[in-house]
């Protein structure tokens, strides 16, 4: 039970963390990081234990599926270059590269496991990234590079290590041997990913139950992780392809009001996952610190801060090269995209560049080595070390950065919205029937308030100016509710029916000024 409480308050601190870090602006993983520092160097911590083989699909999976669903295809075929560049040559260059400064620093490291700790810290995590990029509107297709890496990379990075693991079991690695099964297993997963996801979607959509859909989907997310391990497949891979494939089936067959709270569960799985995998890094690297000498303690650091940096300046190298030669050939050749989108400059390298923070992956791949595993302890710790420090350096010098370059791109998403709000009130209006009802009237009154543009008045200031008035609406039916309830004028089952009503209509606000800026 005391272990229970510890970890429960250990909870609690990561969440008020969290929420100082979005109060100062801050990516919360920053704030986590540290929290999983003070945690390390705090005697009395409880000692956290789970099985290795289980850590990477209760880490990884969800995280998998949520950033599969809400991927766009059309945003992936569009920057297949810069992805390309980015999931498998900088993944392939930082792993090769780790590798080299590891097995200087540590002779006695096994190649194969110096290759294990490059693929661990190769893969960026795009929640800090994107946590500090959304909120100042930048290019979309800096958004889209980014958030499509860090789906894909986790694929890549993640075989390789897998690979790794796996050579040092064997005591040696094979080319010859193992290719023919990789290839196969990588091949086996871009089919298998979305077949699982067109049965799961078949059977979730029969399924109207909103508790028992959202449980299923967490079962089916673990489950094609299970099967795809116990199949030979790649996990990872096959989990990306049945996510993206459930995100393209599921939007035309799942009712609002089963998507409304799923969303809101699953964010909170993402966001108590990345808790727990702090708190869960921070106990373990306690005794790591604990048992080792002075001396080789600053051994182990000096090997992480050289870790660090190399991950940092190749990424930077690669991708600025790589920046290089597409403006080179944007020159040569003309910059005629399909869609609106900001032409490659030097300033969205440098973004790009230098938007390489870790995070859980990282972590859960560190986590998840068995406990012989050679120098474990030294991969534990300088995993750890790169999620921090790229945090620091890179997470809290984001914001400055894209501030300084201004970029402007037109804003492609405001505009693919407005022509969406059109044809959609157009499709709506025509499904209405002719002549005149009070029911039409305030369906089409509502469609249009809801989808519509307001001419003579800014989006922005008409949202603002309706929500404000919709929930003062809302509190003083609320509060007339709760007095009545209190004055026992009305019984609890009463209340409770009109308590959800007040609740529909509240989520229901329609013109939320967030949604609405970039409308104007």
């Amino acid at each position: 039970m005391d272990v229970l409480v510890q970890i429960l308050l250990l909870f609690v601190a990561a969440v008020l963390l969290a929420a100082a870090a979005r109060k100062v602006g801050a990516p919360y993983p920053v704030f986590l990081a540290l929290g999983g520092v003070l945690l390390a160097l705090v005697p009395s911590t409880p000692e956290l234990n789970l099985p290795p083989d289980l850590v990477l699909a209760i880490f990884v999976a969800p995280i998998l599926v949520d950033a599969g669903y809400d991927a766009s295809l059309r945003d992936l075929r569009d920057n297949w270059a810069p992805l390309f560049s980015l999931v498998v040559v900088a993944v392939g260059l930082t792993t090769a590269a780790v590798a080299v400064v590891a097995h200087a620093l540590v002779p006695d490291l096994p190649w194969a496991a110096a290759i294990t700790l490059g693929a661990i810290v190769a893969p960026p995590d795009a929640v800090a990234a994107t946590a500090v990029l959304r909120p100042l509107h930048p290019p979309q297709r800096i958004l889209g590079i980014l958030e499509g890496e860090s789906l894909l990379n986790d694929a890549s990075a993640l075989m390789i290590y897998r690979l790794a693991v796996g050579a040092v079991a064997a005591g040696g690695f094979s080319v010859q041997a193992v290719a023919p099964a990789f290839l196969l297993g990588v091949l086996g997963s871009l089919v298998a990913g979305p077949v699982l996801g067109w049965i799961v979607e078949r059977l979730l959509e029969r399924v109207q139950h909103i508790p028992t859909a959202i449980i299923l989907q967490f079962i089916s997310a673990f489950g094609v992780w299970v099967l795809a391990e116990h199949a030979g497949l790649s996990a990872v891979l096959t989990t990306v392809c049945f996510a993206m494939t459930l995100g393209r089936l599921a939007p035309a067959r799942v009712p609002g009001r089963i998507r409304i709270p799923t969303n809101a569960v699953w964010a909170t799985v993402v966001f108590a996952l990345n808790i727990f995998a702090f708190i869960f890094i921070g106990l373990q690297i306690r005794p790591v610190l604990v048992d080792l000498a002075p001396q080789a303690r600053e051994h182990y650091l000096s090997v992480a801060g050289a870790v660090l940096v190399t991950v940092i300046v190749v990424r930077m190298a690669w991708h600025m090269a790589f920046n290089a030669v597409v403006r080179w050939r944007d020159r040569r050749f003309g910059f005629e995209p399909s869609r609106l989108k900001l032409r490659p400059t030097v300033g969205s390298g440098l973004v790009i560049s230098w938007a390489g923070m870790r995070g859980i992956v990282t972590l859960a791949a560190a986590l998840a080595l068995p406990a012989d595993f050679p120098a474990r302890d030294l991969i534990l710790l300088t995993a750890f070390s790169v999620v921090l420090g790229t945090l620091l350096i890179q997470g809290l010098t984001l914001k400055a950065l894209l501030r300084a370059l201004r970029f402007h791109d037109g804003d492609p998403v405001a505009r693919e919205e407005q022509l969406a709000r059109e044809r959609m009130l157009q499709a709506a209006f025509a499904q209405l029937p002719a002549g005149e009802s009070l029911a039409v009237d305030r369906v089409r009154q509502d469609l249009k308030l809801r989808l519509g543009r307001h001419e003579g008045t800014p989006r922005a200031a008409f949202a603002r100016e309706h929500d404000e008035r919709h929930r003062a609406a809302l509190r003083a039916a609320r509060d007339v509710l709760l007095v009545m309830r209190d004055a026992g004028e009305i019984g609890d089952d009463a209340f409770h029916t009109l308590e959800n009503d007040l609740d529909s209509l509240e989520v229901s606000e329609p013109l939320r000024a967030a949604n609405a800026d970039a409308t104007e």
